[in-house]
């Protein structure tokens, strides 16, 4: 699944729908990890959670955009690019979702959903977002679910 859509701050969200309670946050965790990340479109460098740093395989928490999709199902890493490259370019909301590989682990499915904001500026702006993981791998060769 990519999906990108140009923000529109003028459609609000319906009444009651923005409230999450204790009760919501604890259901969540026990599901699944979900953690920030940002990035800086200035320079290109994607600051992530320490959670999702691990999860990609990656050594530091700073990383350019192809350092994160690396990791990516291969498949999917055109698509990803195109996605990045269309938030870079224009204010947008997006989500996709993928599998990470990292050598010698079953798969982490991952969900993300973020922004693009700042853009009137050439070169400027920023991109936030959340990874939602959950707590269960795929064995990639087996395509059998592990939970974690």
């Amino acid at each position: 699944m990519f999906k990108i859509t140009k923000t529109d701050l003028s459609s609000p969200f319906l009444p009651g729908s923005m409230e999450f309670g204790a009760s919501d946050n604890e259901m969540l965790t026990q599901y699944c990890v979900t953690e920030r990340w940002s990035g800086d479109l200035s320079n290109g460098l994607f600051t992530l959670g320490e959670k999702a740093t691990l999860a990609h395989g990656l050594q530091q928490r700073t990383c350019g955009l192809l350092s994160l999709i690396r990791c990516y199902e291969p498949r999917d890493r055109p698509f990803l690019l195109e996605l990045f490259e269309q938030a870079a370019s224009s204010s947008s909301s997006f989500c996709f979702s993928t599998t990470i590989h990292t050598e010698g682990t079953p798969g982490q499915p991952v969900f993300c959903i973020g922004e693009s904001t700042g853009l009137e500026d050439r070169y400027a702006g920023s991109i936030i977002g959340v990874f939602i993981m959950p707590r269960f791998q795929v064995d990639l060769e087996g395509r059998r679910f592990q939970r974690q």
